[in-house]
């Protein structure tokens, strides 16, 4: 199956040149490596942590309610080393949807009654809270997957609500090539069934340890060299924490089902949601 590389529209910038004096004599600013929360170790080789490297934006790569991804370049400069990353940007408060907050947000606390208030209110200062959480909880729980072996992006960095992470598909040439979405994808039977089997082991793997992803859909799954890749886990369930939990991994289950049985696959949805509420138990 071809994938497809996603066209640069008009360029729009991630963030402005930097014009002063200290700016670098190449791309748009310096590397945003120091000051900001890095991801697990060991970490990938082409992770690029040199302080003189260089960052540039090289377009939209998808548009979201909560979030905008672009495509983000670094390399340093003299040398062949260079990375590209998917920057995930979450909007401000002024400009994010919070309609579904409340379900996901259940089971996790901030210690301060003032902020507490202000997220419970949705004022202007709790959409930014919660703006951050959604970050916060998306890069951490990166991490965890990572570090658990789950077919997730692995999260390089975290500078408030700027996520930078692995670009799944093709970078070896000019232009970056996009792995697509699982829902745009007609894998034969026997690719069908193994996808599937990826899945089912990753979904029962999250379970045992006590977690959902709480969206999940062939829309946020990655199809890559024929490996699946989850992705957008800001709203990732305790699915013991919190009292919606089941009802999310069974949605989840069910979701992904449906989406496999359609495409030929004899997939039993009841018996797959059987199977990972069993497994999500299995501590308690």
């Amino acid at each position: 199956m071809a994938h497809q590389p996603f066209h640069l529209p008009a360029k729009q910038e991630l963030f402005a040149t930097d014009t002063s004096p200290d700016a670098p004599t190449e791309g748009e600013r310096w590397s945003t490596w120091d000051g900001a929360t890095h991801g697990p170790k060991p970490r990938p080789h082409w992770v690029i942590t040199d302080l003189g490297a260089v960052e540039a934006d090289l377009g939209v790569l998808k548009t979201g309610k909560e979030a905008d991804v672009h495509v983000l370049r670094r390399w340093v400069p003299g040398t062949e080393r260079r990375s590209t990353m998917a920057a995930k940007r979450y909007r401000s408060g002024e400009h994010r949807l919070f309609h579904r907050d409340a379900g996901y947000l259940e089971g996790r606390r901030v210690r301060k009654s003032r902020e507490m208030r202000a997220m419970a209110t949705r004022t202007e200062f709790g959409k930014q809270l919660i703006s951050g959480q959604w970050a916060a909880a998306e890069f951490s729980a990166l991490g965890s997957l990572w570090d658990l072996g789950l077919p997730v992006p692995y999260p390089v960095q975290l500078d408030e609500t700027e996520m930078l992470m692995e670009f799944i598909g093709d970078v070896t040439g000019p232009t970056p090539v996009a792995a697509p979405r699982l829902v745009a994808s007609r894998p034969g039977a026997e690719l069908l069934a193994d996808l599937f089997e990826q899945l089912r082991s990753a979904m029962l793997t999250l379970a045992h340890h006590g977690w959902a992803h709480g969206d999940l859909s062939p829309y946020n799954v990655l199809l890559h060299d024929e490996r699946l890749v989850i992705i957008d886990w800001p709203q990732i369930v305790d699915v013991i924490g919190n009292p919606q939990g089941f009802d999310f991994l069974a949605r989840d289950a069910t979701t992904m089902a449906t989406w496999f049985t359609r495409r030929g696959l004899d997939v039993d949805a009841g018996q797959f949601v059987g199977d990972l509420v069993a497994e999500a138990t299995t501590r308690f």
